[in-house]
């Protein structure tokens, strides 16, 4: 399969216990999950060949022999070749180059599981934004790397060094991929992966970037024994993200990308149902299932909301800030289980532990890691009521019966909006979609043309809106947009839109013409989608197509991951 088979090594029989041991393994790697190959036109230079890998949650087994298993972690030193011109990049502390030879030597000085392990290489150069970081890039996205992160990564690292102490790693750098990057962001220790297409959207920028930030404590420093607790590491940085961005940016912004996550969570939940055993934090992992299946937004928001529920039982968030501190450094290159993290907290606040916090009625602490459905509680966003208020306000106002408000609502400009406001009321009008056709008619009317100027994560929901409404005046622009994307994130939502509706030839059509620009795997992702409903079609002889020829393959067995998994359409997990 995908994901190999174990290698069993018989050790002497003559090797004392505890006994230091070598093994030496030589190999080859294939083509797996974790590496991926980009020819030059996949790359944003177009220039030269890139490649980069993805270990987590368990690909790295087919990059190198490893325990693959975050209880496991070790230290690790790499030797690199490669061609002229090609600069490479791994996730380790140390690294030396020596030119004339062609070779990069790596090491990580500290342990970790294997799934951290990371290598990039291509046309990339880099500039320092910071004491401490620096960002790469390919150079025709450089310039926009450095206004965007320049000074401000240093600004983060500082606030979260306030609340969780010292960062541990040496530097923090950033290598933004190619849009073949299959996730939005990864966080290699000392050098954060992340797709390049975020870079037109600030805010998402920031979160997303700050949220790798906080794993270098939560997930990276202390890791989640098991993959069945993923919570661990997710839930936790998101709560630490969310305090950064509470110091940096203030509690109104915080509570605005809050609101706009559980949301989505909401909206996962109500797709799922509350009795489906994926939204316990403590899930059970099934032999042969790959544990990046089970990575939905329960991992993270519903993490989150029992992380939080901790802190306000301390009454003070500062309080908690120095729980955390110390959970860290008891913990930190080490893999730990939910009940280390609940003894350490009731070790450390022991009045809770005498008003047995743990076990009180209806929000107990073995109720949160095991039950089904939504959060216990979910925090207090009041402060985050000046932003959210206007949202809540016009999206009544589209779509309360009679619609006489039309002249109040398009009166208000999106242009001074902020992107979590923007998106946060797109997706509540694609939870109501279909809408009534004078209504999808007059928030075109007022609201396309603005759209059209904003960046991608703003367009991509317009235009998700377009779609399931059947608004044909404005499908050249899903043309238009599908036909500048290469990503995963802004290419699989729309085309399950199209194809649940009525609009799946015009996504063929826009497929024939595109699919060149796409990676393999992504190609073979929305071949998946298209397939479905329809009668197998004949392979096409690729060899003896002219390049005027689109070639495709519609194969008539949908992979298990289209089949059973969460639609993106109605689930954007972002980081």
């Amino acid at each position: 399969t995908d994901y190999g088979s174990s290698l069993t090594v018989s050790l002497p029989a003559a090797l004392q216990p505890h006994q230091p041991f070598q093994i030496i393994v030589r190999y080859t790697t294939a083509d797996g999950p974790a590496i991926w190959w980009l020819d030059p036109e996949l790359t944003y230079g177009n220039a030269k060949p890139f490649v980069f890998t993805q270990g987590h949650s368990v690909c790295n087994r087919s990059f190198f022999p490893c325990f693959d298993t975050p209880a496991v972690k070790c230290t690790y030193s790499a030797t690199v070749k490669a061609p002229a011109g090609i600069q490479v990049l791994m996730s380790a502390t140390q690294s030396t180059f020596l030119e004339e030879e062609g070779v990069y030597q790596f090491y990580m000085e500290y342990p970790v599981p294997a799934y951290l392990v990371a290598l990039v290489a291509g046309d990339l150069i880099h500039a320092d934004i910071g004491p401490r970081s620096r960002v790469w890039a390919e150079p025709c996205l450089l310039p926009t790397a450095i206004s965007k992160l320049s000074g401000i990564v240093e600004r983060w690292l500082t606030a979260a060094e306030s609340l969780y102490g010292p960062y541990i790693w040496g530097r923090y750098d950033i290598v933004f991929l190619p849009p073949s990057f299959p996730i939005v962001a990864m966080e290699n220790p000392c050098l954060t992966f992340i797709i390049s297409s975020i870079l037109e959207s600030d805010e998402f920028l920031i979160i997303d970037v700050i949220h790798e930030v906080a794993h270098s404590w939560f997930g990276n420093a202390v890791t989640n024994a098991t993959w069945e607790e993923m919570w661990l590491s997710e839930g936790l940085a998101t709560y630490a993200q969310r305090r950064i961005t509470t110091e940096t940016y203030g509690a109104a912004f915080t509570c605005l990308e809050t609101a706009f996550r559980l949301d989505a969570l909401h909206r996962q939940m109500k797709l799922l149902g509350e009795d489906n055993p994926v939204s316990k934090l403590q899930v059970k992992l099934e032999p042969g299932v790959n544990p990046s299946n089970l990575m939905n937004l329960f991992t993270y928001e519903k993490g989150y909301c029992f992380v939080y529920y901790l802190s306000q039982l301390c009454g003070d968030p500062r309080h908690f800030d120095s729980f955390l501190r110390a959970y860290i450094e008891k913990y930190k290159f080490t893999s730990v289980v939910a009940q280390d993290l609940l003894d350490s907290f009731l070790n450390f606040f022991p009045e809770l532990k005498e008003q047995c916090v743990e076990s009180k009625a209806g929000l107990e602490f073995e109720r949160w890691l095991n039950a089904t459905g939504p959060p216990l509680a979910e925090p207090d966003l009041s402060q985050g009521s000046s932003l959210t208020r206007p949202v809540e306000t016009l999206f009544k106002l589209w779509t309360t019966e009679p619609l006489d408000s039309v002249a109040a609502a398009s009166s208000v400009d999106l242009t001074k909006w902020r992107t979590f406001q923007t998106v946060l009321f797109l997706d509540r009008l694609l939870d109501g979609s279909p809408l009534p056709h004078e209504v999808i008619k007059k928030l075109s009317e007022c609201y396309s043309s603005q759209l059209d100027s904003m960046n991608a994560e703003i367009r991509i929901r317009w235009l998700q809106i377009v779609v399931r409404n059947d608004y044909y005046p404005d499908l050249y622009k899903v043309r238009r947009f599908l036909e500048n994307q290469m990503s995963r994130m802004y290419t699989i939502p729309l085309y399950e839109d199209l194809c649940t509706g009525t609009l799946k030839s015009f996504a063929l059509e826009i497929f024939y013409q595109t699919q060149n620009q796409l990676h393999p795997n992504l190609r073979k992702t929305i071949q998946q989608i298209l397939s479905q409903g329809l009668n197998p079609l004949p392979a096409i002889d690729t060899t003896a197509v002219t390049t005027d020829t689109p070639a495709m393959v519609l194969e008539d067995k949908v992979s298990e991951a289209t089949n059973g998994a969460i639609s993106l359409r109605d689930v954007n997990v972002s980081a």
